[in-house]
Protein backbone atom coordinates (compact mmCIF):
# COMPACT_ATOMS: atom_id res chain seq x y z
CA UNK A 1 0.00 0.00 0.00
CA UNK A 2 1.23 3.33 -0.82
CA UNK A 3 1.91 5.66 1.94
CA UNK A 4 0.23 8.90 2.16
CA UNK A 5 2.20 12.18 -0.29
CA UNK A 6 4.23 14.25 1.09
CA UNK A 7 4.08 17.51 -0.10
CA UNK A 8 6.86 20.37 -0.58
CA UNK A 9 4.56 23.48 1.20
CA UNK A 10 0.30 22.63 1.12
CA UNK A 11 -2.10 24.90 2.45
CA UNK A 12 -2.45 24.73 6.08
CA UNK A 13 -6.49 25.41 7.26
CA UNK A 14 -6.56 26.00 11.06
CA UNK A 15 -11.05 25.76 10.61
CA UNK A 16 -10.99 29.60 12.23
CA UNK A 17 -11.27 30.51 8.33
CA UNK A 18 -15.07 29.17 8.05
CA UNK A 19 -16.47 31.68 10.58
CA UNK A 20 -15.46 35.01 8.04
CA UNK A 21 -16.12 33.02 5.30
CA UNK A 22 -19.66 32.25 6.58
CA UNK A 23 -19.94 36.10 7.72
CA UNK A 24 -18.66 36.74 3.79
CA UNK A 25 -22.47 34.72 2.85
CA UNK A 26 -24.48 35.90 5.73
CA UNK A 27 -23.76 39.65 4.61
CA UNK A 28 -24.01 38.90 1.11
CA UNK A 29 -20.85 40.54 0.61
CA UNK A 30 -19.35 37.44 -1.34
CA UNK A 31 -17.61 40.01 -4.26
CA UNK A 32 -15.08 42.72 -4.34
CA UNK A 33 -16.51 44.59 -1.45
CA UNK A 34 -16.79 44.12 2.10
CA UNK A 35 -15.53 43.87 5.70
CA UNK A 36 -13.27 40.62 5.43
CA UNK A 37 -10.99 42.85 2.87
CA UNK A 38 -11.04 45.99 5.56
CA UNK A 39 -9.99 44.02 8.30
CA UNK A 40 -7.25 41.69 6.69
CA UNK A 41 -6.22 44.90 5.70
CA UNK A 42 -5.84 46.83 9.00
CA UNK A 43 -4.28 43.52 10.68
CA UNK A 44 -1.63 43.31 8.00
CA UNK A 45 -0.97 47.03 8.86
CA UNK A 46 -0.83 46.00 12.33
CA UNK A 47 1.37 43.67 12.00
CA UNK A 48 4.12 45.59 9.49
CA UNK A 49 4.09 49.00 10.79
CA UNK A 50 6.23 51.50 9.88
CA UNK A 51 3.77 53.55 7.65
CA UNK A 52 2.41 50.54 6.11
CA UNK A 53 -0.65 51.11 3.65
CA UNK A 54 -1.92 48.02 2.39
CA UNK A 55 -3.85 46.96 -0.60
CA UNK A 56 -5.09 43.55 -1.04
CA UNK A 57 -5.00 42.40 -4.44
CA UNK A 58 -5.50 39.12 -6.24
CA UNK A 59 -2.29 38.23 -6.47
CA UNK A 60 1.34 38.86 -5.46
CA UNK A 61 2.20 39.35 -9.74
CA UNK A 62 -0.92 41.85 -9.50
CA UNK A 63 1.25 43.89 -6.41
CA UNK A 64 4.34 44.33 -8.51
CA UNK A 65 2.67 45.07 -11.27
CA UNK A 66 0.40 48.00 -9.52
CA UNK A 67 4.17 48.95 -8.14
CA UNK A 68 5.26 49.52 -11.49
CA UNK A 69 2.42 51.56 -12.11
CA UNK A 70 2.29 53.61 -8.98
CA UNK A 71 6.04 54.58 -10.04
CA UNK A 72 4.87 55.70 -13.85
CA UNK A 73 7.52 52.66 -15.13
CA UNK A 74 6.66 52.69 -19.03
CA UNK A 75 8.02 51.48 -22.37
CA UNK A 76 12.23 51.43 -22.64
CA UNK A 77 12.52 51.72 -18.88
CA UNK A 78 14.77 49.81 -17.21
CA UNK A 79 14.10 48.18 -14.09
CA UNK A 80 16.74 46.31 -11.91
CA UNK A 81 15.91 42.52 -11.06
CA UNK A 82 17.19 40.17 -8.87
CA UNK A 83 18.00 37.30 -11.05
CA UNK A 84 17.11 34.65 -8.87
CA UNK A 85 13.77 34.18 -8.37
CA UNK A 86 9.96 32.96 -9.56
CA UNK A 87 8.49 34.89 -13.01
CA UNK A 88 6.31 36.69 -11.18
CA UNK A 89 8.86 38.69 -9.72
CA UNK A 90 10.13 40.37 -13.39
CA UNK A 91 7.22 39.35 -15.79
CA UNK A 92 4.98 42.48 -14.69
CA UNK A 93 8.30 44.72 -16.22
CA UNK A 94 7.87 43.25 -19.70
CA UNK A 95 3.77 44.48 -18.98
CA UNK A 96 5.09 47.83 -18.71
CA UNK A 97 7.05 47.19 -22.32
CA UNK A 98 10.04 47.98 -19.72
CA UNK A 99 13.42 46.68 -19.81
CA UNK A 100 14.81 44.35 -17.23
CA UNK A 101 18.00 44.61 -16.07
CA UNK A 102 19.15 41.46 -13.94
CA UNK A 103 21.40 41.28 -10.93
CA UNK A 104 23.56 38.24 -9.29
CA UNK A 105 22.73 36.76 -6.23
CA UNK A 106 25.47 36.92 -2.83
CA UNK A 107 26.60 33.96 -1.42
CA UNK A 108 24.71 34.49 2.13
CA UNK A 109 21.43 35.18 1.62
CA UNK A 110 21.66 34.21 -2.32
CA UNK A 111 19.60 37.46 -2.89
CA UNK A 112 20.53 40.71 -4.54
CA UNK A 113 24.51 41.60 -4.41
CA UNK A 114 25.22 44.85 -3.92
CA UNK A 115 28.02 45.04 -5.82
CA UNK A 116 26.45 43.86 -9.34
CA UNK A 117 23.51 46.32 -8.19
CA UNK A 118 25.80 48.85 -8.54
CA UNK A 119 27.56 48.22 -11.91
CA UNK A 120 23.72 47.46 -13.18
CA UNK A 121 23.25 51.09 -12.33
CA UNK A 122 26.83 52.27 -13.43
CA UNK A 123 25.61 50.06 -16.96
CA UNK A 124 22.34 51.84 -17.57
CA UNK A 125 23.78 55.52 -16.74
CA UNK A 126 26.00 55.36 -19.21
CA UNK A 127 23.03 54.56 -21.55
CA UNK A 128 21.52 57.96 -20.44
CA UNK A 129 18.88 56.60 -18.46
CA UNK A 130 18.44 55.84 -15.11
CA UNK A 131 17.26 52.82 -13.72
CA UNK A 132 13.21 53.47 -12.42
CA UNK A 133 13.12 50.97 -9.31
CA UNK A 134 15.16 48.42 -7.31
CA UNK A 135 13.19 44.87 -7.33
CA UNK A 136 15.10 42.86 -4.52
CA UNK A 137 13.45 39.59 -3.40
CA UNK A 138 13.62 38.02 0.19
CA UNK A 139 14.32 34.19 -1.07
CA UNK A 140 12.88 30.82 0.45
CA UNK A 141 11.74 34.02 3.17
CA UNK A 142 15.50 34.55 3.72
CA UNK A 143 15.75 38.78 4.12
CA UNK A 144 18.28 40.20 1.33
CA UNK A 145 21.03 42.66 2.56
CA UNK A 146 18.43 45.23 3.33
CA UNK A 147 20.80 47.95 4.93
CA UNK A 148 23.36 47.39 1.32
CA UNK A 149 20.76 47.42 -0.64
CA UNK A 150 19.03 50.76 0.70
CA UNK A 151 22.18 52.60 0.94
CA UNK A 152 22.67 52.50 -2.77
CA UNK A 153 18.61 53.15 -3.19
CA UNK A 154 19.63 56.44 -1.79
CA UNK A 155 22.45 56.98 -3.21
CA UNK A 156 21.13 57.01 -6.67
CA UNK A 157 18.14 58.24 -5.49
CA UNK A 158 15.94 54.92 -6.98
CA UNK A 159 12.90 54.09 -5.43
CA UNK A 160 12.74 50.19 -4.12
CA UNK A 161 9.75 47.44 -4.63
CA UNK A 162 10.62 45.26 -2.31
CA UNK A 163 9.15 41.56 -2.96
CA UNK A 164 8.57 39.72 -0.06
CA UNK A 165 6.55 37.22 -1.33
CA UNK A 166 7.72 34.15 0.07
CA UNK A 167 8.77 36.20 3.57
CA UNK A 168 5.62 37.33 5.75
CA UNK A 169 7.33 36.96 9.21
CA UNK A 170 10.96 37.21 8.08
CA UNK A 171 12.15 39.85 9.88
CA UNK A 172 15.86 42.22 9.58
CA UNK A 173 17.38 43.61 12.68
CA UNK A 174 13.65 42.58 14.28
CA UNK A 175 11.85 44.86 11.49
CA UNK A 176 9.40 42.95 9.00
CA UNK A 177 10.22 42.12 5.75
CA UNK A 178 7.12 44.10 3.58
CA UNK A 179 8.17 47.25 5.49
CA UNK A 180 11.77 47.92 3.98
CA UNK A 181 10.89 49.16 0.25
CA UNK A 182 8.80 52.19 -0.99
CA UNK A 183 6.29 49.86 -2.18
CA UNK A 184 6.15 46.33 -0.96
CA UNK A 185 4.57 43.10 -1.79
CA UNK A 186 3.72 40.30 -0.27
CA UNK A 187 1.64 37.18 -1.67
CA UNK A 188 -0.93 34.78 0.01
CA UNK A 189 -0.60 32.05 -2.98
CA UNK A 190 -1.79 28.38 -1.66
CA UNK A 191 1.82 27.49 -1.16
CA UNK A 192 2.62 30.76 1.37
CA UNK A 193 2.83 30.49 4.82
CA UNK A 194 -0.47 31.32 5.27
CA UNK A 195 -2.52 31.78 2.33
CA UNK A 196 -5.84 33.49 1.02
CA UNK A 197 -6.14 30.65 -1.70
CA UNK A 198 -4.77 32.97 -4.00
CA UNK A 199 -3.91 36.21 -3.60
CA UNK A 200 -1.73 38.93 -2.49
CA UNK A 201 -1.40 42.91 -1.19
CA UNK A 202 0.61 45.99 -2.08
CA UNK A 203 2.20 47.88 1.02
CA UNK A 204 2.60 51.28 0.47
CA UNK A 205 4.08 54.37 2.58
CA UNK A 206 0.89 56.75 2.38
CA UNK A 207 -2.34 56.78 1.76
CA UNK A 208 -2.56 58.98 -1.69
CA UNK A 209 -0.33 55.26 -2.79
CA UNK A 210 -2.71 53.27 -0.89
CA UNK A 211 -5.71 54.93 -2.75
CA UNK A 212 -3.70 55.04 -6.10
CA UNK A 213 -3.71 51.43 -6.29
CA UNK A 214 -6.55 50.74 -5.14
CA UNK A 215 -7.89 52.88 -8.43
CA UNK A 216 -5.29 51.14 -10.79
CA UNK A 217 -7.01 47.85 -9.05
CA UNK A 218 -10.97 48.54 -9.58
CA UNK A 219 -10.61 49.17 -13.25
CA UNK A 220 -9.95 52.90 -12.56
CA UNK A 221 -13.06 54.07 -12.57
CA UNK A 222 -13.68 57.51 -11.64
CA UNK A 223 -15.65 59.08 -9.01
CA UNK A 224 -18.64 60.23 -10.86
CA UNK A 225 -22.18 59.21 -11.40
CA UNK A 226 -22.15 56.73 -14.12
CA UNK A 227 -19.01 54.73 -15.17
CA UNK A 228 -15.93 56.66 -16.40
CA UNK A 229 -12.63 55.71 -17.29
CA UNK A 230 -9.52 58.20 -18.02
CA UNK A 231 -6.31 55.52 -17.49
CA UNK A 232 -6.02 51.75 -17.76
CA UNK A 233 -7.03 50.43 -15.05
CA UNK A 234 -7.17 46.09 -14.55
CA UNK A 235 -9.59 43.45 -12.01
CA UNK A 236 -6.84 43.48 -9.63
CA UNK A 237 -8.86 43.22 -6.13
CA UNK A 238 -9.26 40.41 -3.63
CA UNK A 239 -12.55 39.23 -2.79
CA UNK A 240 -14.14 39.34 0.16
CA UNK A 241 -14.05 35.48 0.66
CA UNK A 242 -10.54 34.72 -0.05
CA UNK A 243 -9.98 37.87 2.37
CA UNK A 244 -12.15 36.00 4.73
CA UNK A 245 -9.48 33.09 4.66
CA UNK A 246 -7.26 35.56 5.13
CA UNK A 247 -7.89 36.50 8.20
CA UNK A 248 -8.48 33.47 9.52
CA UNK A 249 -4.79 32.29 8.55
CA UNK A 250 -3.61 35.10 10.41
CA UNK A 251 -4.68 34.77 13.54
CA UNK A 252 -2.08 31.48 13.06
CA UNK A 253 0.51 33.27 11.18
CA UNK A 254 3.19 32.96 14.55
CA UNK A 255 2.09 29.08 15.26
CA UNK A 256 3.01 28.79 11.38
CA UNK A 257 6.42 30.62 11.97
CA UNK A 258 7.14 28.62 14.72
CA UNK A 259 6.36 25.22 12.87
CA UNK A 260 8.23 26.06 9.75
CA UNK A 261 11.43 27.72 12.07
CA UNK A 262 10.92 24.03 14.24
CA UNK A 263 11.20 22.33 10.32
CA UNK A 264 14.15 24.01 9.54
CA UNK A 265 15.18 22.62 13.36
CA UNK A 266 14.67 19.05 12.01
CA UNK A 267 16.74 19.42 8.79
CA UNK A 268 19.58 21.04 10.93
CA UNK A 269 19.95 17.82 13.12
CA UNK A 270 20.15 15.52 9.45
CA UNK A 271 22.30 17.80 7.75
CA UNK A 272 24.78 18.31 10.06
CA UNK A 273 26.36 14.24 9.54
CA UNK A 274 26.83 15.43 5.84
CA UNK A 275 29.76 16.72 4.73
CA UNK A 276 28.52 16.65 1.24
CA UNK A 277 24.94 18.64 2.17
CA UNK A 278 24.71 22.52 2.92
CA UNK A 279 21.42 23.29 4.21
CA UNK A 280 20.91 27.06 4.03
CA UNK A 281 20.77 29.35 6.92
CA UNK A 282 20.28 32.53 8.22
CA UNK A 283 23.80 34.30 7.94
CA UNK A 284 23.86 35.85 11.60
CA UNK A 285 21.47 37.23 14.31
CA UNK A 286 20.62 39.99 11.88
CA UNK A 287 18.61 38.05 9.98
CA UNK A 288 15.37 36.05 11.05
CA UNK A 289 13.77 33.81 8.26
CA UNK A 290 10.54 32.14 7.79
CA UNK A 291 11.63 29.53 6.71
CA UNK A 292 9.57 29.28 4.15
CA UNK A 293 11.16 26.06 2.31
CA UNK A 294 13.99 24.36 3.69
CA UNK A 295 16.84 24.54 0.68
CA UNK A 296 20.08 22.37 0.49
CA UNK A 297 23.19 22.55 -2.28
CA UNK A 298 24.61 19.38 -2.80
CA UNK A 299 28.32 18.93 -3.70
CA UNK A 300 28.57 16.48 -6.65
CA UNK A 301 31.36 14.34 -4.48
CA UNK A 302 30.10 10.95 -5.46
CA UNK A 303 27.11 9.71 -7.87
CA UNK A 304 25.04 9.45 -4.63
CA UNK A 305 24.84 12.97 -3.86
CA UNK A 306 23.41 15.06 -6.94
CA UNK A 307 19.97 16.97 -6.72
CA UNK A 308 18.76 14.55 -9.78
CA UNK A 309 19.19 11.76 -7.09
CA UNK A 310 18.29 13.10 -4.24
CA UNK A 311 14.86 13.84 -5.83
CA UNK A 312 14.74 11.23 -7.58
CA UNK A 313 14.97 8.74 -4.45
CA UNK A 314 12.26 10.88 -2.55
CA UNK A 315 9.95 10.69 -5.40
CA UNK A 316 10.27 7.09 -5.72
CA UNK A 317 8.94 7.23 -2.17
CA UNK A 318 6.32 9.53 -2.73
CA UNK A 319 8.03 12.85 -1.29
CA UNK A 320 8.03 15.98 -3.42
CA UNK A 321 10.86 18.20 -3.87
CA UNK A 322 11.56 20.99 -6.33
CA UNK A 323 14.60 22.18 -8.11
CA UNK A 324 15.55 26.39 -6.93
CA UNK A 325 13.95 28.53 -9.02
CA UNK A 326 15.68 28.57 -12.42
CA UNK A 327 17.82 32.46 -12.71
CA UNK A 328 15.88 34.56 -14.62
CA UNK A 329 18.71 35.22 -17.03
CA UNK A 330 18.95 31.76 -17.89
CA UNK A 331 15.22 31.78 -19.21
CA UNK A 332 14.73 31.65 -22.66
CA UNK A 333 12.39 34.66 -22.29
CA UNK A 334 14.61 37.11 -20.96
CA UNK A 335 17.90 35.70 -23.38
CA UNK A 336 18.51 38.97 -24.62
CA UNK A 337 18.59 41.13 -21.23
CA UNK A 338 21.66 41.85 -19.02
CA UNK A 339 22.86 40.45 -16.79
CA UNK A 340 25.85 41.54 -13.96
CA UNK A 341 27.30 39.41 -11.93
CA UNK A 342 29.41 36.65 -11.35
CA UNK A 343 26.72 33.83 -11.62
CA UNK A 344 26.34 33.30 -8.47
CA UNK A 345 22.66 32.55 -8.70
CA UNK A 346 23.23 29.73 -11.52
CA UNK A 347 25.93 28.05 -9.41
CA UNK A 348 23.43 27.82 -6.73
CA UNK A 349 20.51 26.31 -8.82
CA UNK A 350 22.65 23.59 -10.34
CA UNK A 351 23.53 22.45 -6.85
CA UNK A 352 20.23 23.22 -5.13
CA UNK A 353 16.72 21.31 -4.15
CA UNK A 354 13.73 22.41 -1.81
CA UNK A 355 12.61 20.05 0.70
CA UNK A 356 9.15 19.38 2.33
CA UNK A 357 8.76 22.48 4.68
CA UNK A 358 4.66 22.49 5.25
CA UNK A 359 3.31 23.58 8.43
CA UNK A 360 1.82 20.26 8.60
CA UNK A 361 4.41 17.94 8.42
CA UNK A 362 3.79 15.19 10.61
CA UNK A 363 6.57 13.22 13.11
CA UNK A 364 5.63 10.69 11.04
CA UNK A 365 6.81 12.47 7.61
CA UNK A 366 10.06 13.87 9.16
CA UNK A 367 10.74 9.92 10.13
CA UNK A 368 10.33 9.00 6.49
CA UNK A 369 12.23 11.93 5.79
CA UNK A 370 15.01 10.80 7.86
CA UNK A 371 15.23 7.09 6.80
CA UNK A 372 15.71 8.42 3.37
CA UNK A 373 18.26 10.61 3.95
CA UNK A 374 20.11 8.02 6.60
CA UNK A 375 19.84 5.26 4.00
CA UNK A 376 21.73 7.07 1.10
CA UNK A 377 24.64 7.34 3.43
CA UNK A 378 25.18 3.49 3.72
Amino acid sequence: MEENKIWLSPPHLGGKELNYIQHAFDTNWISQYGSNIDEFEKTLENYLENNSFVTALSSGTAAIHLALRLLNIEEGDFVLCQSFTFVASANPVLYQKAIPVFVDSEPTTWNMCPNALEDAIKYCLKQGKKPKAIIPVSLYGMPFMVDEILEISRKYEIPIIEDSAEALGSKYKNKPCGSFGDLSIISFNGNKIITTSGGGVLISRNQKSKDKALYFATQAKENKDYYNHSEVGYNYRINNISAGIGRGQLEVLEERIVKRRENHQFYQYIFEKYDEINLFEEPDDNFFSNYWLNTVTIEKKDSRFTKEKLKQIFSENNIETRYLWKPMHLQPLFSECKFFGRNVCGTVFEKGLCLPSGTNLTEGDKDRIKEILINLRY
